[in-house]
């Protein structure tokens, strides 16, 4: 028999995926588990939002006045078609928690990657070009860490709607996008520096260089592999406190337009409504954000984990 017959075919990536260990982590992590299993159900009602909700907030034709400030169902002057209420407007309160949900998570992922672009370009130029370009960026990095995340986002989004105050909501999102990932890409560049900084000493990049490869791709096909590991668990984490900070804009009234049933809008308008009996406004969306925000952070921590070979 040849020796090609013998060989062991190649496992899939599927394979390989389902037999490593990461996998065997999550199997073996309750708390991974139920993590994922919130952040799978909050992100499916969030996608398919049109056809899961029972209502279209954004459909004026369908809100009617006389429903307003409706308590949840199981109260006594609730109705079965609103089951958790309805806002000062008549919108339910379930549907504009699915569509609510669906705009903080299409901002925080969105701020996330725009961020994670920016400061892992900007940490393994700093990283792997040393001298002045890495002085000049890591200075940049102090100013922005001495000012708060908030007050930054705060700042933008303030500048972005007094320069444009006719602005089409596209580009209410834009800013408020703009402003998050401007206040979150310093972590991220200081973090790939610090792994640049050690890789680039390493036996497989000065190899690459003594055989002439260009620094830029040493950089992409090289070192960037090699940093990408603590870069997700950030990303990871980065994704709760980026829709926290637009729930919080939100909230303040510089976040998304007021026609739009986000999170911190919902609970802003619940706010201005507590005092008066209605709970459930503020209550309910307080709630999803707080779900959303703890299931990612407790996937953030188990990835964290699993990805760290010392407790392997």
């Amino acid at each position: 028999m040849s020796p090609v017959s013998d060989a062991v075919p190649p496992l899939s990536a599927w394979r390989r995926f389902l037999e490593g260990d990461l996998w065997y982590s999550f199997r073996h992590s309750p708390v991974a588990q139920v993590a994922a299993l919130l952040v799978f159900v909050c992100t499916f009602c969030a996608l398919f939002a049109p056809w899961v909700a029972p209502h279209n907030p954004f459909d004026l034709s369908t809100i009617e006045l006389a429903d307003a400030q409706l308590p949840p169902a199981w109260l006594p002057d609730g109705r079965a078609t609103f089951l958790l209420g309805t806002d000062d407007q008549g919108r339910d309160i379930l549907s504009a928690l699915m569509y609510g949900a669906r705009i903080s998570l299409l901002v925080g992922l969105a701020a996330v990657a725009l961020s994670l672009l920016f400061g892992v370009a900007l940490g393994l130029l700093s990283g792997f070009a040393g001298g002045h370009v890495d002085a000049f960026i890591m200075r940049v990095c102090d100013v922005m860490l001495s000012f708060p995340a908030i007050l930054i986002a705060l700042l933008i989004d303030g500048v972005g709607h007094a320069l444009f105050p006719q602005a089409h909501d596209t580009l209410a999102f834009t800013v408020l996008i703009l402003a998050i990932a401007l206040t979150g890409w310093v972590k991220y560049a200081r973090t790939v520096r610090g792994s640049t900084l050690v890789e680039r000493h390493k036996d497989y990049v000065q190899a690459a260089r003594v055989i002439g490869v260009a620094p830029l791709r040493i950089m992409w096909r090289h070192v960037l592999p090699n940093v990408t590991g603590p870069v997700l668990v950030l990303a990871t984490i980065d994704v709760a406190a980026a829709v926290i900070i637009e729930a919080t804009l939100s909230f303040l009234g510089v976040g998304v337009p007021p026609t739009s049933p986000s999170l911190g809008t919902l609970i802003r308008i619940g706010n201005d409504n507590l005092f008066s009996g209605m709970w459930w406004i503020t209550v309910f969306p307080g709630a999803v954000l707080m779900i959303i925000a703890l299931s990612v952070n407790l996937l953030g921590d188990w990835l964290r984990d699993a990805l760290n070979p010392r407790l392997q």
